[in-house]
């Protein structure tokens, strides 16, 4: 009899919209860089992208993705939100608050869904990867299938 496969919730959704994605695996931990992901999975690390969670001056909850060589600009994150200012979320709060813990968190299957903005250079790739909802896990889709699962919008949010 086979074993039944250990599907994250990310992907049992897509699974269930009828979406196709890649899945890739790696040896990792929470330590483990978006960078060191990104090359373990022979992808270009501009195409690879972290999911960062954070908290406006209103008290509101936002999703940001931003690829894994770069690094959130918080003014820009706060402007294409429209927020006076952001922060990034603490350590502690991540699992309570989405789910997923710190490495695993995915924009797919949170325990809410937040206004989630993604860096416009996601645009210049026929696919981007993003955490598969657990360490070790990456999925692979088009940004067109991912807006299918959750509205995403596009915007510079990276340090320059």
């Amino acid at each position: 009899m086979a074993k039944k496969e250990d599907k994250t919730n990310v992907q049992r959704l897509l699974t269930q919209k009828k979406i196709e994605y890649v899945t890739h695996e790696y040896e990792a931990d929470s330590e483990t860089t978006g960078e060191e992901i990104a090359a373990s999975l022979g992808e270009d690390a501009a195409k690879v992208f972290k999911t960062l969670v954070t908290i406006g001056k209103t008290g509101n909850h936002y999703v940001f993705m931003v690829p894994v060589c770069g690094e959130l600009d918080l003014k820009k994150a706060a402007k294409a939100v429209g927020e006076k200012n952001i922060e990034m979320i603490k350590a502690k709060d991540l699992l309570p608050l989405t789910g997923y813990v710190h490495g695993g968190c995915s924009p797919i299957g949170m325990k809410k869904q937040f206004p989630t903005v993604i860096d416009d250079t996601a645009e210049n790739y026929d696919t981007i990867c993003f955490s598969g909802g657990r360490i070790g896990i990456q999925v692979e889709l088009p940004l067109a299938d991912l807006r299918r699962v959750v509205p995403v919008k596009a915007a510079p949010l990276t340090v320059s």
